[in-house]
């Protein structure tokens, strides 16, 4: 059993597709010691169908899914988050909640699997690799020594995290 279990939310304007799938990934490989929640700023109230069917492809577990305003975590009682992972450009410009305890935040930009138009298997093939991005950021996160690094070489490694193979984050102007 883990010494301490870390609390994780994936954000997204309609959570409904990429911060779904973050949080269904990280609880299926986060090995006990990370409890993943999700949320969005206008939530569409549903989760995209191609997101619970990519999902359940794999085998991970969808139980508990729902599409939920990001204010859910922001008030009294809400779980304390320890980490904050927006993953579309939209949230990551928004104006958040305050959230309690300062959790330490990053952003992982990944395309919007569903935005994509045209035929089922194009769809389908934008949220395989929206999974395989999220899976290979998550992967990497829980494979930090969390316990041993301190927290500003920690956001550097999560910024890293987030400029991995399908980031949306448009790399800064040099002059």
């Amino acid at each position: 059993m883990p010494d301490r279990i870390y609390n994780v939310l994936f954000l997204c304007t309609g959570n409904s597709a990429r911060s779904i799938l973050g949080e269904a990934m990280l609880n299926h490989i986060g090995q006990g010691r990370f409890h993943a929640y999700s949320a969005g700023s206008t939530p569409k109230g549903a989760i995209h169908p191609m997101t619970l069917e990519t999902l359940a492809k794999l085998g991970i577990p969808t139980d508990g899914l729902r599409s939920k305003a990001w204010n859910e975590f922001a008030v009294p009682g809400a779980p304390k988050m320890d980490f904050i992972f927006t993953v579309c450009d939209n949230a990551a410009g928004e104006t958040c909640p305050v959230w309690p305890g300062q959790p330490i935040t990053a952003h992982w930009g990944i395309a919007d699997p569903a935005a994509v138009d045209g035929p089922a298997f194009r769809q389908r093939a934008a949220f395989e690799d929206a999974l395989r991005y999220l899976r290979n950021r998550i992967g990497a996160f829980v494979n930090l020594p969390l316990a041993s690094i301190d927290r500003m070489a920690l956001n550097s490694r999560l910024e890293s995290i987030g400029a991995m193979e399908g980031t949306t984050a448009r790399a800064p102007d040099v002059a």
